[in-house]
């Protein structure tokens, strides 16, 4: 009785039909040459932002006369506005009574690499809050 039940745990073995793994493998080797290909090729994009100082240059003289709403953020993360500093509130009034001045005008942000990125969110709300649909943030080509 004990031969006849370790012949039939052996033919049971035997009947198991063993997994093929390799097209599974060849698929992973594909992706992975394709991935050691590609990455190489692509490049990221860098923004480097402009720095708020004013500077005498014939492009950026161009860019600002677009628009009569010049705004800066330095280094210190201060706010100015038509060369003179302003507080957030302040900045949202000046954009209400530009809105109604300038209704077609879009505003420009000059924002300074070194300052903080909350600044620029503090005046992308302020600008909508005023009406704004669009800001143009002026960056520093290279």
């Amino acid at each position: 009785m004990r031969k006849v039940r370790l012949s039939a745990l052996k033919e049971g073995a035997s009947e198991e039909t063993p997994i093929n793994l390799t097209p599974l493998i060849d698929v992973v080797f594909v992706v992975l040459i394709m991935f050691i290909i590609i990455a190489p090729m692509l490049e990221l994009d860098r923004v480097q932002l402009a720095s708020a100082a004013q500077r005498e240059n014939k492009e950026m003289a161009v860019v600002q006369e677009n628009s009569p709403l010049a705004i800066h953020v330095h280094e210190d993360n201060t706010i100015w506005i038509n060369q003179r500093i302003v507080t957030e509130k302040e900045l949202i009034q000046i954009l209400k009574q530009a809105k109604r001045v300038y209704p077609q005008k879009i505003p420009q942000l000059f924002h300074d690499k070194k300052a903080q990125f909350g600044t620029y969110q503090t005046i992308k709300n302020a600008v909508e809050i005023a009406g704004f649909e669009q800001l143009d943030v002026i960056l520093q080509p290279g």
